[in-house]
């Protein structure tokens, strides 16, 4: 495995990173109170560097990036602005991503190009009833002459409120497994209607939404993949997803630790920086090394996809270790910051809050370890 970035790799990450810290980082703090994410900094993402298009190939106007430069953007992202980046990271990675993956050659032409250029796209899988057990889920879709009719309630979808295209799970027959399919539901199509928008701990300016389907009519060629095709489609899309979540992680890891440094070099108590003080050198060495490790994981499961070689099991190692190595270093820069570090002044109160949640969504922590577990033990017995 080579460590090492080629030069189209760091010249993407330092373009992200430049737009960023000019054009987004200053605003952060202003659209994070008003728990608002201004869908023209979205466009400018697209139009100008073509974060709407990164797993989409260029034949459909993409810009077609392997694993790893992905997980570059999305790190990037997340170290400035962590509501931002799930927003984009979901757009691409199951919003796109099902279509890229699954599409057929007319689904492609019709979605991809405005996808790539000034669409937003969601994933709609959960149900109140169902979260981790998606093969549970009680949204049906019934075959009426060339439409499919659906109805249902769905809820944690990620930029519910403006999304253009929504993929969406649905029960096209009784069997738990292969009873599932996948639909592309547009915007504003009668029957679908938006509800509760909810009130999170963090990724304020993330809009999560409910969705509820009362006799939606689907045109039957928005069927993806066939009948049948909707939890291997959700499975498939989500280890790619949880390498993204996983750079997510080290983003908001790396921004914690940039501004524990920065605080832990200008502080003083007794006589010399906090820095100095051998309980705080200690958090700080410990929040470098899981981040180091962290991103190591991550990278690793990004370059076995590029490689085209099995990459699920590292997937669900980088999200496990990751995340949860985010709740714990953001934890520490809090108390390296002290009182401050619990106030809105300083950004690490939030750092810690938007960590959280990546510990839950697209497969709990809980659900990486049975993920690594049941495949090491088919490992073991073969």
């Amino acid at each position: 495995m080579n460590f090492e970035l080629n030069e189209d790799q760091r010249l993407l990450r330092d373009t992200i990173r430049s737009f960023l810290e000019a054009e987004v980082a200053p605003h952060v703090e202003k659209f994070e109170k008003a728990e608002e994410l201004p869908r023209e900094i979205l466009k400018r993402l697209w139009s100008e560097l073509g974060l709407g298009g990164m797993v989409i190939p260029e034949e459909y106007g993409g810009i077609g990036l392997d694993a790893v430069a992905y997980c570059l953007v999305v790190e990037e992202l997340a170290r400035v602005w962590a509501a931002l980046s799930i927003t984009v990271a979901v757009h691409n990675s199951v919003g796109a991503g099902p279509i890229v993956e699954f599409g057929n050659e007319a689904q492609k032409k019709k979605y991809l190009p405005k996808l790539a250029t000034e669409w937003i796209g969601a994933f709609s899988l959960s149900e109140p009833v169902s979260g981790s057990d998606a093969a549970a889920l009680r949204a049906t879709a019934v075959k009426d002459g060339a439409h499919y009719v659906l109805n249902g309630e769905k809820n944690w979808v990620t930029t519910g409120g403006f999304a253009d295209t929504y993929i969406v799970m649905a029960r096209t027959a009784n069997d738990k497994q292969k009873g599932i399919s996948a639909f592309i539901v547009e915007k504003g199509t009668t029957g679908l209607t938006l509800t509760r928008t909810e009130d999170k701990m963090g990724l304020k300016a993330s809009e999560t939404r409910s969705l509820v389907f009362q006799d939606c009519r689907i045109p039957a060629e928005n069927l993806l993949a066939g009948e049948g095709m909707g939890l291997k489609i959700a499975l498939t899309l989500l280890n790619s997803g949880r390498f993204g979540v996983a750079a997510q992680a080290v983003g908001i890891s790396r921004a914690a630790l940039e501004a524990s440094l920065k605080y832990a070099r200008e502080r003083e108590t007794f006589g010399k920086p906090i820095g100095q003080h051998q309980a705080v050198g200690f958090m700080l060495a410990d929040m470098h090394t899981k981040l180091e490790a962290s991103r190591a994981l991550t990278y690793r499961a990004a370059w076995l996809k590029t490689a085209g070689l099995p990459f699920a099991r590292e997937a669900s190692m980088a999200k496990l270790f990751a995340t949860e190595a985010s709740t714990w270093i953001t934890h520490k820069a809090i108390q390296i910051h002290g009182g401050y570090g619990y106030v809105r002044d300083y950004p690490v109160e939030r750092y810690y809050r938007d960590a959280r949640v990546t510990e839950i969504y697209e497969g709990t922590s809980e659900i990486q370890r049975l993920v690594i577990a049941s495949s090491l033990l088919k490992e073991a017995v073969a």
